[in-house]
């Protein structure tokens, strides 16, 4: 079964002849605008009574029983099967699988299952209804997406069957609401909004895709130009990111970015942008280091070249969803060297702790498996201390350990710290700081000494980046 919230209703996308972002919501969604409600029109009563004069009016149009047959004998020709049945259902999304069905693109205009890794394309319709065309231009309009940067939130939810039927049942899920929003200076309402929710079992958040903001159109941001605007014919339209979580939003427009929507089918425009899942794993990652042959573990100590060190690295599921397929990784800095064949795994599988083949766990990352609430895995090796490049005076070795779970990455680190005694006696060196944030790749001269912090891997890199580019 699936869940929803909202009312069930078969919606298809608009009649445009638009190539790439129109397309098949399949649930219809709730809606508001500045006066909190406004009134649903159908194309009947639109074409032959326009209850808007000439002022501009977006997304209002429910497709009656009765426009099919009307449509029909009026213009001649059956209403589009891409036709929106419900346009204040006018934000939905779908998965991003690289490919772009164009008009039969299925979007889903309710409840998301979100995906940990899953990047979806989430669509905006803006569709001024106005049948006077270029008598009745909405002005200064813009649009823009709101809550992405919300972290997801416990929401109870409403259980459906396969047709959609509540089946009085509801359940806790984790959500984040994406608002989409259009706005405009002469528009009556001059605010329009519609949601769609992403949801989960596990706690997560939503990563924009930097420059991934699309118009497409019949007009300039064309793929075909059926209308000759001048410019169109080259396909989407990239807009600012301005579109995310900007209290103004972004300017669109059917002849350029200028903010004027003409009204008719014609005229509409599609809004697209990507995000990708990133799921808020709750797990500890914990490093300590001893000196070979001892029992006590610490998280410093002293050594000289030619000293074994032991390090131990624990990842702990602090959750309480079981989290899979869990990689752990250690980096070593320079000056410390694996002792190959001393990597050891201790966990339920593995109560005596075995010797574990090969050397991934120092290179490109051990898969320890799966693990529920509370369970643990510890990791063991050896290494030696030798004398790459190290600078005469103090040196600490910090030596940082990553656990990965999806695209979320926890990391901690241990010190080795020795002194190199050199004939020339160096000024006494100042204390290196305890790094605070994600180490840089390669050894770092610090007064005198050399914190080789070694390098992180790829992933983690972008990850922790693209958080900060989201604050």
């Amino acid at each position: 079964m699936k869940t929803a919230v909202k009312t069930t209703l078969a919606v298809v996308a608009s009649a445009a002849a638009i190539a790439g972002v129109a397309s098949i919501p399949a649930i219809v969604s709730a809606w508001g605008d500045s006066n909190g409600g406004r009134e649903s029109h159908s194309i009947q009563e639109i074409n032959e009574n326009n209850p808007f004069g000439n002022t501009p009016v977006f997304n209002t149009i429910t497709v009656a029983d009765t426009d099919y047959e009307w449509h029909k004998n009026y213009f001649g020709t059956e209403i589009p099967k891409t036709t929106i049945t419900h346009e204040k259902n006018f934000v939905g999304a779908r998965k991003d699988n690289g490919t772009n069905d164009a008009q039969t693109n299925v979007w889903d205009g309710n409840q998301i299952e979100a995906e940990d890794g899953q990047t979806y394309v989430i669509r905006l319709y803006a569709h001024n209804n106005n049948p006077n065309g270029e008598q009745a231009v909405s002005e200064n309009t813009k649009v823009s997406f709101v809550g992405l940067n919300d972290k997801s939130t416990l929401q109870e939810v409403d259980v459906v069957d396969e047709t959609g039927k509540a089946t009085g049942e509801k359940v806790m899920k984790q959500q984040i609401e994406v608002n989409g929003k259009i706005t405009s200076s002469n528009a009556n309402p001059q605010r329009y909004w519609d949601y769609v929710n992403f949801q989960s079992d596990v706690p997560f958040h939503l990563e924009y895709v930097y420059g991934s903001a699309l118009l497409e159109n019949n007009g300039f941001a064309s793929v075909n130009n059926i209308y000759n605007v001048p410019g169109g014919g080259n396909g989407p339209v990239k807009l600012s990111d301005d579109i995310v979580d900007n209290a103004d939003g972004t300017l669109i427009g059917f002849y350029g970015l200028d903010g004027r929507v003409p009204g008719c089918y014609k005229y509409a425009e599609y809004v697209t942008i990507r995000v990708k899942v990133v799921y808020d794993h709750d797990f500890l990652v914990e490093k300590k280091v001893r000196m070979n042959g001892t029992k006590d573990w610490s998280k410093t100590v002293e050594a000289k070249v030619g000293d074994k060190v032991d390090f131990q690295i624990q990842y702990k599921n602090t959750s309480d969803q079981r989290q899979a397929d869990v990689i752990v990784k250690d980096t070593l800095p320079s000056n410390l060297r694996y002792v190959p064949g001393t990597i050891k795994i201790k966990n339920g599988s593995h109560p005596n702790g075995d010797t574990v083949d090969g050397d991934a766990l120092v290179t490109g990352g051990l898969k320890v498996g799966s693990y529920g609430k509370n369970s643990n895995v510890y990791l063991m090796f050896t290494a030696e201390v030798v004398d790459d490049n190290l600078a005469c005076g103090s040196n600490t070795l910090v030596n940082w350990a990553q656990a990965m779970v999806g695209d979320s990455v926890g990391q901690d680190y241990a010190r080795v710290h020795l002194d190199k005694y050199c004939e020339t006696t160096p000024e006494e060196p100042e204390v290196p700081e305890t790094p605070t944030s994600l180490p840089t790749t390669g050894p770092e001269a610090v007064a005198g000494g050399i914190i080789a912090t070694g390098s992180i891997v790829t992933a983690a890199g972008y990850y922790i980046a693209s958080r900060r580019q989201l604050r």
